[in-house]
């Protein structure tokens, strides 16, 4: 039998899609799965719409566990979801996206024979509130029109923004990634890896960040160029919410930064100590972390930006 994948779940206020993420698990061409939901506090019926498909889950899966909580967050969440989980690799999915029925077996048989690599990851294509697949104009806004869209997937929107090809080297690269976090949604994780980086923590509230930052001092990551996964974009997204995600953007950089002033680079790979010793670290540059924040800016906030970037270019380069 193949290894058991582990598929984790943190849900929270999700009454409307959580039952169509499930039932996306549900329909995994890979067998061998497990699924473990956390209800984070839920002030809606997400937790009852989570156990109305207690009966079908018992069907489908080796094991599954179904807990509620008051709310803890998603860090706080993750961690016990892990801390519940029993196979070698986790599959980490928001409660209103959904993964397509062949996500987890093409991404496992990828991880299952290479063990230099922790993580990998397909595209994600856009779903709106109604699961319709769409596109992004040029800020971000939900486009029908495959035509005049400006981002026809995340994958396309990530290479666009961050300028290197996915299916290249630099792809999850610790240096590439400490430009700004650049890998899609939808990955499958070798579980032993978190004996090396430890566990999530609200002093890096960007957990996506936090994560691959980890991952990429120790091992490589893949990229698919296909479409494995839907991205659900609507209002409540938190990556709609330019302010937040600015600030959570620099709460885990600076996170990152206190990582690395006590890291045992004798550990993590050359590139690592290479990135840290050439000071390209934003806080020993004193240059402000712009690059994510200019991907959340509406068109005409950017100049404003980029002219202080410019600014904060010069400044340092005088000393």
């Amino acid at each position: 039998m193949n290894d058991l994948i582990s598929v984790i779940i943190p849900a929270c206020n999700h009454e409307k899609y959580v039952q169509e993420t499930i039932q996306s698990i549900i329909n995994q061409t890979y067998q061998n799965i497990e699924l473990i939901i956390i209800d984070d506090g839920s002030k809606d019926s997400t937790w009852q719409k989570i156990q109305e498909m207690k009966q079908v889950c018992e069907n489908r899966f080796s094991r599954f566990v179904f807990e509620t909580q008051e709310n803890q967050g998603t860090c706080k969440t993750l961690n016990k979801l892990i801390s519940l989980s029993q196979g070698e690799y986790l599959y980490l999915i928001a409660s209103d996206d959904i993964a397509k029925p062949d996500a987890i077996e093409k991404e496992y048989n990828f991880l299952s024979k290479n063990p230099n690599y922790a993580l990998c990851v397909g595209d994600d294509e856009f779903i709106d509130s109604e699961s319709k697949v769409c596109y992004w104009d040029n800020e971000l806004n939900i486009e029908y029109d495959k035509k005049k869209a400006i981002y026809i997937s995340f994958g396309n929107f990530l290479q666009k923004n961050h300028n290197f090809s996915f299916l290249s080297n630099k792809f999850g690269r610790y240096d590439s990634l400490n430009i700004g976090n650049h890998i899609p949604n939808g990955y499958l994780v070798r579980k032993s890896i978190f004996e090396k980086i430890g566990q999530f923590t609200p002093d890096a509230p960007l957990e996506d960040y936090w994560l691959m930052l980890q991952i990429s001092k120790y091992a490589k990551m893949k990229y698919f160029d296909e479409i494995l996964f839907s991205y659900r974009w609507h209002n409540t997204n938190t990556a709609q919410n330019r302010e937040k995600m600015i600030n959570m953007t620099n709460k885990t950089k600076e996170y990152e930064e206190y990582i690395l002033e006590n890291l045992d680079f004798n550990t993590v790979l050359p590139i690592v100590k290479n990135v840290y010793e050439n000071g390209t670290c934003y806080k020993k540059q004193g240059i402000p972390f712009v690059f994510e924040i200019l991907t959340y800016r509406k068109k005409q906030e950017k100049i404003k930006i980029i002219k202080l970037f410019n600014k904060e270019i010069k400044r340092y380069t005088k000393h």
